[in-house]
């Protein structure tokens, strides 16, 4: 087995991990919770339903988020390997950032770098399209890089950042509905004693351990999903990735901003999710753009 084949799989672990999680919630919540705890067969199936509403759309949220391509550069952006070799050999930085703003004067640029020169990935190869970065785990450019996420094994970009968010949305859910419809039977395992109740709870000191570790693991999911999805819901309506919300952009015109993509709340949130409201809670790619051009905020466009 090659090193690399090795890597791939050691990259994975983590997405494992939150699949076998997934995977022991509904055995807990199906098996020993509605099976073995609930007494009512209606309040069984309603609890039944509701659940596997929400895994189904964890799940494909989830699938989404991991199997979805990375939003690479286009071609348009590649230097030529002649004009490559040209670029080594200039012997002043001064040089090159002149010869690379010549190749980039008909491309759709607006961000440049502290020194207003062109962005060049010098990895790639290519000229940096706006809000695109190179991640070092894929090793490769991605179009409106928010971050590496372990979680998914992928990079949260252009392509799969509206399934990330919803990802954790339905994650919280998820949660929220696990602890809410447990919790009268959490109470109850402490109430009474389970092994001798046997109107709501007949459950063994297996299954009382399930539920019980199922409880307290969708509170500590939930408390950490509701900083998370909060926050990128923030970024979303201030048009930011993570990366620029740490440090902002820096435009040819007006140099850095971090509201520079903002074009108000709404047209914000229009940008990942669409404007056709009943898309928006499906993992439906429904982002605006190529991932190439974005809108910017008029005062950045005055001069050219």
């Amino acid at each position: 087995m090659s090193c690399e084949v090795i890597i791939r799989i050691f990259k994975f672990i983590p997405v494992i991990f939150i699949t076998s999680i997934i995977a022991w919630s509904w055995y807990a919540y199906v098996i020993e919770l509605c099976f073995g705890a609930v007494h009512s067969s209606i309040e069984a199936f309603f609890l039944l339903v509701f659940y596997h509403i929400s895994l189904f759309f964890l799940l494909w949220s989830y699938y989404k988020t991991i199997f979805t391509k990375i939003a690479l550069v286009p071609p348009l952006f590649k230097v030529s390997r002649a004009e490559m070799d040209q670029l080594t050999n200039m012997r002043s930085p001064d040089e090159q950032s002149r010869f690379l703003k010549t190749l980039s004067k008909d491309l759709p640029i607006v961000n440049c770098t502290i020194n207003n020169c062109v962005r060049f990935c010098e990895k790639c190869q290519h000229i940096k399209p706006d809000r695109s970065h190179h991640c070092s785990v894929c090793n490769a450019c991605n179009l409106k890089f928010d971050h590496h996420c372990p979680w998914v094994n992928n990079c949260i970009n252009f392509s799969n950042y509206k399934y990330f968010i919803l990802f954790l949305g339905y994650g919280l859910t998820y949660c929220i509905y696990v602890c809410l419809t447990m919790l009268k039977y959490f109470i109850l395992f402490w109430r009474i004693n389970p092994f001798n109740y046997k109107g709501e709870l007949e459950n063994t000191s297996t299954g009382k351990f399930h539920l019980l570790f199922l409880f307290v693991v969708a509170i500590m999911f939930a408390f950490s999903l509701v900083s998370l999805f909060g926050y990128h819901l923030y970024l979303v309506l201030k048009n930011r990735t993570t990366l620029e919300a740490f440090r902002a952009p820096i435009f040819c015109i007006g140099g850095p901003d971090k509201n520079g993509f903002s074009l108000g709340y709404r047209k914000n949130f229009e940008q990942v999710f669409g404007q056709e409201k009943k898309y928006w809670l499906l993992p439906i790619f429904t982002s605006l753009g190529d991932g190439v051009k974005y809108p910017v905020r008029k005062h950045l466009l005055e001069d050219v």
